[in-house]
């Protein structure tokens, strides 16, 4: 199985008796599902409902494991220790290594976590020195195949303060909860669920030639998107999806900087784009 360390990944452990009670009522996501074995997509939300910090999260044998972007676990950790108070937990960084493995990887090995953000079976982590049967691939051999699974990450490919979870696909992946209760910033999220208000997502682009991130994304001279981040031609952008419904309604073909681009839905995620309606090409009822 192929492995790829993970430099720009950090850990935070939570623990003590409290840790899951603290957390729960905290985090996007709900721990009281969380199995054995797994590292299931979560966020901390600011009181508007955007995301402040976006991190895998699991169990371990005294708390729960935090896996966040290295440059954003200083600010996690503090804004942690800021929402403790009393709580008796602790807050911790950890040195342990971050690994992704794949290619079918053994699941039922006790050190392997089964990344909840691909598809079943397909991604794992591994936090520790990587046992000796495992073959070291590049780090950008990962990239791209997170890139191509449609899995985008904080601080890499979007930045968290402007981002709502329904814009990075975090109801689609598991990494939302809407029946758990309350969590911080959980009454907008859950407005925009059950109003269905969600209009601008995370697509995969596709250029014929190299993109450019920041470039924006134009259909009949109108901009429907922006590209956050790209590895040659392949990438990611924000488009509005009642835009995007309409240029393709009318055959107008997208492009960035200039360079012709195709737009698609990650294929595990289960949502559509919008009938169109207007001559704008937005929805009835959207908003600018």
């Amino acid at each position: 199985m192929p492995y790829a360390r993970l430099p720009e990944r950090s850990l935070l452990a939570v623990t003590g008796e409290a840790a899951h009670h603290f957390l729960q009522n905290l985090v996007t996501a709900d721990l009281d599902s969380l199995a054995d074995g797994e590292m299931r997509p979560c966020a901390l939300l600011t009181p508007q409902g955007r995301i402040l910090f976006e991190f895998l999260i699991g169990k371990q044998a005294d708390g729960l494991r935090i896996d966040v972007a290295a440059s954003a676990a200083a600010d996690l950790k503090k804004r942690l220790t800021l929402y403790r108070l009393r709580t008796k937990i602790g807050i911790e960084s950890s040195d342990l290594p971050v690994l992704a493995v794949w290619e079918e990887p053994d699941l039922t090995a006790a050190e392997l976590y089964a990344d909840r953000r691909f598809p079943e079976g397909e991604m794992a982590r591994l936090y520790g020195a990587p046992p000796a049967e495992l073959i070291e691939a590049s780090p950008d051999d990962y990239r791209l195949r997170r890139i191509r699974g449609g899995i985008a990450e904080a601080e890499t490919d979007y930045p968290g303060s402007d981002v709502f979870p329904h814009d990075v696909l975090f109801d689609q992946n598991g990494g939302v909860s809407f029946r758990k209760g309350c969590f911080v910033g959980q009454e907008v999220v859950s407005r925009m669920q059950h109003r269905g208000t969600a209009r601008r997502r995370l697509m995969l682009l596709a250029g014929e030639r190299h993109l450019t991130p920041g470039s924006n994304i134009e259909a009949g001279g109108k901009t429907i998107g922006t590209v956050l981040s790209a590895d040659g031609t392949e990438g990611f952008g924000f488009l509005r999806i009642d835009r995007l419904a309409g240029a393709l309604s009318r055959g107008e073909e997208l492009s960035a900087d200039g360079v012709p681009v195709t737009a698609t839905i990650p294929p595990w995620a289960g949502f559509a784009l919008p009938e169109p309606a207007g001559a704008d090409g937005e929805t009835a009822g959207s908003e600018a």
